[in-house]
């Protein structure tokens, strides 16, 4: 059996995945004038559809297209992954607002579809980051120049004190674009500790990095960079003796974090003394700029349905609509509707219910568990997956990123799920047939596999 190493169509996926990221960040119809004085649309115009539309197709066809390595990847990739969006696709039996959960269970599967179809094809180790990194570079770029050039756009005009002055260039809002930001200085600064590329470029795009990160005036971002650099550094540059103490230091840290997530969650005493430490670091006050009183209305609304939860997606409407579960917070906040539960973990668990949180939690463990092994195989690859986990499962302790298909923080790491699935089935690939050959026009011999061979390739699940 003979394995070719296959190259073909290599701009034409990069240029799927730039689409899917473009459309996550810039808003509709490049409309930043309405932001901030109208809700946001209900669906997307005949355009944005459109693309969408051919994503899903593209998903779809390069899959069947793929088909024998698909399945040997589906038998890899997180299986809790799987699990939560088969959980999604469920609730619309029982969401309070089927119609609104179908609408983004459609673009749930197109991101997961295009991500999948993505590293089926023209895949190498560090093809992720070489396609990921440039876009968001280029977004970033573009932030600063369209903030000089239409400041009234790119900058907050709004008087409240945490967004006066702040920027939101490119995307919709100064957070999303300090976590925009805050995820590129953190693919600049691997690929500088891991000589992916030279430091002036390195230099480069981590300065339009941290440019954009202080511009937006995120605290939550910053403090994730930092966190996640200096993790960076012990990870990939600490001494040989301390390395195999490394994993459980991850280990550590996950726990550490998924605690807070369960304070805030209020299934954990000690709520004060555990956020203090949040505050101080984040600059914030103790309602975290009145997100404490978000989670409080929100928690209520959970305790209704609190194992299957209010249906995927379905409790956030595009504004406050009278009627609607969610205009409670505009009895409650004096008209303020935040759109969203500021927490990635309440939000799973206000959609999905404690199902839910269950199934992230599971999620997380696994993706820490596979980014361990390939930190064995791939030591790079596997500390940017576990860095880019690191900067979710902070910036979700106050804002909403898990498995939100309006966020592209979630096609970020729904890529990273899939590659780092692809990652670990490529190495199980060449243990069973070795390099794979460039492919020619000329005739292409039987690659001989000793009968070790073979019986390792069964018990893997197959040949490529």
């Amino acid at each position: 059996m003979a394995w070719l190493r296959d190259d073909r169509h290599s701009w034409f996926l990069a240029g799927m995945m730039w689409v899917l990221i473009v459309l996550m960040i810039v808003p509709e119809g490049f409309d930043y004038q309405s932001l901030g004085t109208t809700s946001p649309p209900s669906s997307g115009g005949p355009f944005s559809r459109m693309l969408w539309l051919v994503l899903l197709g593209l998903g779809i066809g390069i899959i069947f297209w793929r088909a024998g390595l698909a399945w040997l990847l589906a038998r890899i990739l997180n299986p809790f992954f799987i699990l939560f969006v088969a959980l999604a696709v469920a609730s619309v039996a029982w969401s309070i607002d089927p119609t609104l959960s179908i609408r983004r269970l459609i673009r749930l599967g197109t991101i997961v579809l295009a991500c999948t179809g993505f590293v089926l094809m023209s895949w190498h180790a560090r093809r992720y980051q070489n396609v990921v990194r440039p876009i968001l570079t280029i977004i970033l770029l573009g932030s600063i120049v369209f903030g000089l050039v239409f400041p009234s756009l790119a900058i907050h005009q709004q008087t409240t004190p945490e967004l006066i002055g702040a920027w939101r260039g490119l995307a919709n809002h100064k957070n999303g674009l300090g976590a925009l930001a805050c995820i590129s200085l953190i693919f600049w600064f691997h690929a500088w500790l891991t000589r992916e590329v030279r430091f002036l470029p390195a230099l480069a795009g981590g300065a339009v990095a941290a440019t954009c990160l202080v511009l937006s005036r995120s605290s939550t971002s910053m403090t994730a960079a930092v966190f996640v650099m200096v993790f960076l550094v012990m990870l990939l540059r600490s001494p040989h003796g301390l390395r195999p103490y490394m994993p459980y230091l991850v280990a550590m840290l996950v726990a550490l974090l998924l605690i807070y997530a369960l304070v805030v969650l209020n299934l954990i005493p000690g709520k004060g003394t555990l956020m203090a430490p949040i505050t101080l670091l984040t600059g914030k006050d103790m309602s975290l700029t009145g997100r404490t009183e978000i989670w409080a209305i929100l928690s209520e609304h959970i305790s209704y349905r609190p194992f299957l939860g209010s249906g995927y997606a379905a409790y956030w409407t595009a504004g406050p609509v009278a009627g609607a579960d969610s205009y409670a917070f505009v009895w409650h906040m004096n008209s303020f509707y935040p759109g969203s539960a500021h927490n990635g973990y309440l939000e799973i668990v206000n959609d999905l219910g404690w199902a839910g949180l269950a199934c992230l939690i599971a999620y997380i463990v696994m993706h820490v568990r596979q980014s361990l092994q390939l930190l064995g195989i791939d030591r790079h690859q596997g500390a940017l997956y576990l860095a880019l986990f690191f900067q979710q499962a902070i910036t979700n302790l106050s804002e909403t990123h898990w498995f939100s298909v309006q966020s592209v923080d979630f096609v970020i790491m729904a890529l990273a799920t899939t590659a780092l699935a692809r990652s670990l089935l490529e190495h199980r690939l060449r243990l069973v047939f070795g390099q794979p050959r460039v492919s020619t026009n000329e005739p292409v011999h039987v690659m001989a596999i000793s009968p070790a061979r073979k019986s390792f390739m069964r018990a893997q699940g197959g040949g490529a």
